[in-house]
């Protein structure tokens, strides 16, 4: 919808120089009187609804090799610290094996929750599937709950997966952190992100 053009002899209304006028209330508080700085009203900034960060870390055999579990452990790590800092909420997933597991189930966000990762160990297939569905059942309850969230999920992988998921549904950003091997990559990674829409970046850009 477009805004209500403000009266011509008013100062310009614009973003760069602050919050937003309000011409109502400004000329509300005028009167007949000539305009004054004391007569602006400004109006309240839109609070952003609390935004969710859901870190899906692979841990399969295959992110043992060349330490691409140790440097997906780092990503997640400033991603959290980041989390803890704009006040967000954040959620961390393992998978790998035959399972998908919590190892911090998604709350305020706060640097405690990067102690579970140091212990993390790698063996087994690439549950991608799986994880993807525990995350959108995790957001559908979440978002059960009224409060409006903005969901973001980054994926840190190295795209060793012998199926491709579709994208899980209620994401409002996703992020493919790639692992692959760069010398001999599998190159599903930037095939996932098209499928998806989602971005992708290599993982050494969060390092």
């Amino acid at each position: 919808m477009a805004a209500h053009d403000a009266p011509s002899t008013a100062p310009a209304d614009t973003a760069a120089h602050g919050p937003a006028i309000d011409w109502i209330r400004t000329l509300h508080a005028k009167g007949r009187g000539p305009l004054r700085a004391a007569h602006l009203r400004h109006r309240a900034p839109a609070a952003r609804p609390a935004r969710l960060h859901l870190l899906l870390i692979d841990h399969s055999g295959s992110m043992q090799r060349q330490g691409r579990l140790a440097l997906a452990k780092g990503c997640a790590e400033r991603l959290l610290a980041q989390a803890v800092r704009q006040g967000d909420e954040a959620g961390v997933l393992a998978f790998g094996g035959r399972a998908a597991v919590w190892l911090q189930a998604p709350g305020r966000a706060r640097r405690a929750m990067a102690v579970r990762l140091r212990t993390l160990g790698s063996g087994g297939g690439t549950p991608l599937a799986q994880a993807l569905q525990v995350a959108e059942t995790t957001l559908q309850r979440r978002r059960r709950q009224g409060a409006p969230v903005e969901a973001w999920l980054w994926l840190l992988t190295d795209g060793r997966a012998l199926h491709t998921p579709p994208r899980p549904r209620g994401i409002d950003q996703l992020v493919l952190v790639d692992h692959d091997d760069p010398l001999a990559p599998a190159g599903r990674g930037p095939q996932w992100a098209r499928l998806w829409q989602a971005s992708w970046l290599r993982a050494r850009a969060l390092a």
